[in-house]
């Protein structure tokens, strides 16, 4: 799916308020679509595998799909895949090409414990979640909660590293679900005007400046190597998912504009991605909606702050 940016601006002008509403309608009706195919599946299985690259609005899609259940009378648990990493070791840690370690990949995670607790929690055992400190990249003597399901309760496990066969091919019947801004932003001459990769690196700068104290720059400098192991660790397996559902939302960059384009006004020549530089023009051409028109319960509040969840 693609989004018009003449329509965009168009809408964003005359009824922002009115736009955003249409745009949130269309991702709660696909939030509403998963709820409905994980109640399906829970005969097969009480676990559900979230995955989806960074910027991708995975933890909030976690929350709405936990409220929709619970409106639906099915009770939902979330545990982030986090808590799962291995304590990092020099002699064990998998490293990049150049000999740098490479935290992205799936071999970080201890994917033995979490087989074994999807067999648990299937069968009505009790589990203890491990906690991990990553200021010390290291496991926590204390876990961080202990879960047992009862009938018509879910638990969804969210982590990049979610679709890895190395779960999906132990535990198959679990339910898997893939987000990420998918849908491009195209131009009247069918050139993209913004792209959804676009969309998470804005979505992550905007977010990690604001609340995480991190320089727009220095995020950005990532940027590539999150690329790479986006590709070589989290979009092959998202064909596997049972939903695939797009977090893009046609008023965004109208939405994160007057926040992110002054965060992409200066980027150092030596910034090794390219297409960053084109961010920042690329935001300029969207009229600008105010902050103020985008509800509390917005998955985008995840990124600008001022919304209902607590993250």
């Amino acid at each position: 799916m693609a989004f018009d940016m003449e329509d965009i601006n168009r809408a964003a002008a005359d009824d922002p308020a009115g736009f955003i509403a249409d745009c949130d309608k269309v991702y709660n009706e696909r939030i509403a679509h998963t709820a409905e195919k994980i109640i399906d599946n829970m005969a097969h299985s009480p676990i559900v595998l979230l995955s989806g690259p960074s910027g991708s609005g995975k933890t909030t899609t976690a929350m709405k799909v936990r409220d929709e259940l619970s409106r639906r009378g099915v009770k939902s648990y979330s545990i982030s895949m986090d808590n799962y990493f291995k304590t990092v070791r020099p002699e064990t840690v998998p490293r990049t090409e150049e000999g740098e370690p490479d935290l992205e990949s799936p071999l970080c995670m201890d994917m033995e414990l979490l087989n074994e607790h999807f067999t648990d929690l299937s069968q009505g055992r009790r589990i203890f979640v491990p906690r991990y400190e990553f200021a010390r990249q290291m496991r926590s003597i204390e876990p961080s909660q202990s879960l047992r399901l009862k009938d018509n309760e879910v638990v969804i496990f969210e982590g990049i590293h979610a679709l890895n066969t190395s779960i999906t091919e132990v535990h198959p019947e679990a339910f898997k679900l893939y987000v990420s801004a998918r849908s491009n932003i195209v131009d009247d001459s069918g050139e993209y005007a913004f792209k959804g990769t676009w969309l998470r690196l804005v979505r992550r700068v905007t977010r990690d400046h604001l609340f995480r104290g991190a320089d727009p720059v220095e995020t950005m400098r990532m940027w590539e190597n999150v690329r790479k192991g986006e590709i070589r660790n989290i979009s092959p397996y998202k064909n596997q998912a049972d939903v695939q559902l797009d977090t893009a939302f046609g008023y965004e960059a109208c939405i994160m504009q007057p926040i992110a384009e002054p965060l992409f006004a200066h980027v150092p020549e030596d910034i090794p991605y390219q297409e960053i530089r084109q961010v920042g023009p690329a935001l300029a051409r969207f009229t600008p909606i105010d902050l103020k028109y985008l509800p509390e319960d917005a998955m985008l509040r995840e990124f600008t702050g001022g919304g209902i969840y607590e993250y």
